[in-house]
């Protein structure tokens, strides 16, 4: 009875006028009105509490969706019978690094949760389709304008890569005031439906796997290598560090035994691409490395001229050693790729992002591309199999015209319903410069030619660098 009470009286916020947002970074315009929309609509509801970067705070959140070519209305009591895709306690707070401080639109990450935070379990949930999990982003594209990037990069790599995040548009309230258009996302993240990682445990094959960690800043729980980044002569930049962070488990969660394993482990590949002898089929690198897993990231890397590709948010998994016990990788943080950076050359459609260190160096920027992937570029038989996977692509998933209506069909989600126009009115930031953007749109439709015209170029580049011909070029 007191959960049911609980759950009236939010409704009853849901329903009544917006409130204050506060300190939760409200938009430029608070006015918006959203009457009806194809896209799902999430409410959250902090009761005016500030949210948090670093500390998660209890949350309500309700989703409704009455699925593909439905409307969903604002006005839940007009409409009562609606379609709840999830609603229920979640704990929640503000996530992401350039995307908080540089955006004035904030990405939120949340956990579901069973009941209020305090006396709390997670709870897995399927939200919008996406497999059962209980860890989930919404994404707030700002400085990526065309609102597709980081879907246009997964959607691109999900046929080659063993695991690419799902995501879907939807249109958010906090406190009753409209916030924008985000990108309910998974996270990478261990789980069935996402990467299908192991407990490792304290000993055995075991302890080999399973784990999560990523090359990134050192802002959080790290390891760092024992080997700098290089210049362009390979000499190397010994102000400069490579980190890795554990992802999963979480830092809290693993024993000495695990964390000296995996920390040796990723020494173990670092001397295998180090040595001399790293090209050797058996004792070098592809020991220690899936080879087409690390061609995959470096072709959605390249594609997509990503400046903050392979130093950031590069994600190595690792199973166990009886199963397999070589990294493999994993995609994420796209906002700044497919010319969206005035920074580094990000805009350029020719040139290959792992060969920056000179100019990310000369820049100032701390963290730099690790020395493996020149090392792995150096290697005629990785560059012959680079060429052919390539060619794959371009033949199959990564034709121009394949490209192009996986854009279109992102940008009529966008448009269809009046969701990239209110998005507009509530961040009007057409026709104005936003960091890092290289190219200024007048709308969304400029954005999206540009994009395309973009990739256009950049694929054309790729072919003609990698030896692909088709009847397109």
């Amino acid at each position: 009875m007191k959960r049911l009470i609980f759950i009236a009286v939010l409704m009853m916020v849901f329903m009544a006028c917006k409130r204050d947002p506060g300190k939760n970074f409200p938009p430029d315009n608070t006015d918006v009105e959203l009457t009806s929309t194809n896209l799902p609509i999430v409410w959250i509801e902090v009761r005016d509490r500030t949210i948090d970067r670093y500390q998660r705070i209890d949350a309500y959140l309700k989703i409704i969706d009455n699925g593909k070519g439905k409307l969903n209305y604002a006005d839940l009591k007009a409409h009562p019978g609606q379609r709840v895709d999830y609603e229920g306690h979640v704990a929640l707070r503000y996530r992401g690094n350039s995307t908080f401080n540089d955006s004035p639109k904030k990405p939120i990450s949340f956990r579901t949760l069973d009941q209020p935070m305090k006396y709390a379990s997670k709870q897995k949930v399927k939200i919008l389709g996406m497999g059962k999990e209980d860890n989930w982003a919404l994404l707030a594209p700002y400085s990526d304008k065309s609102m597709m990037r980081n879907l246009l990069a997964y959607e691109l790599a999900r046929p080659w890569m063993e695991y690419a995040p799902h995501g879907r548009y939807c249109e958010v309230f906090l406190d009753g005031t409209y916030y924008g258009v985000y990108i309910l996302c998974e996270v990478v993240s261990r789980g069935k439906h996402r990467l299908n990682l192991a407990t490792p445990r304290k000993t055995g094959d075991a302890l080999t796997g399973d784990y999560l960690i990523e090359v990134d800043y050192d802002d959080d729980v790290h390891y760092r290598s024992k080997y700098h980044p290089v210049d362009s002569n390979g000499r190397p930049l010994t102000d400069r560090f490579i980190h890795i962070q554990y992802k999963s488990p979480n830092p809290d969660d693993l024993n000495k035994a695990q964390m000296q394993y995996i920390n040796r482990r990723f020494d173990q590949m670092e001397d295998a691409l180090a040595s001399p002898d790293y090209r050797d089929p058996v004792s070098g690198y592809r020991r220690y490395i899936d080879v087409t897993s690390f061609i995959d990231y470096q072709l959605a890397m390249e594609l997509g001229h990503n400046v903050d590709g392979y130093r950031k948010s590069c994600k190595l998994y690792k199973r166990r050693d009886g199963v397999d016990g070589r990294f493999k990788t994993v995609i994420w943080d796209m906002n700044l790729a497919y010319g969206n950076c005035n920074m580094h050359e990000g805009w350029r459609t020719d040139g290959w992002v792992y060969e920056c260190n000179d100019l990310l160096y000369a820049h100032g920027e701390d963290y730099l591309i690790p020395f493996w992937w020149g090392r792995l570029n150096a290697d005629e038989e990785y560059q012959r199999l680079l060429r052919d996977r390539w060619a794959q692509y371009r033949s199959t998933t990564l034709t121009e015209d394949h490209v192009m209506a996986v854009i279109d069909s992102l940008a009529n989600e966008l448009t269809a319903g009046g969701a990239m126009d209110r998005n507009s009115q509530a961040w009007p930031r057409w026709g104005v410069w936003v960091w890092p953007n290289y190219y200024v749109a007048k709308d969304f439709d400029d954005e999206v030619s540009h994009l395309k015209q973009w990739l256009r170029d950049r694929i054309a580049w790729m072919d003609e660098a990698l030896g692909f011909k088709t009847a397109e070029n």
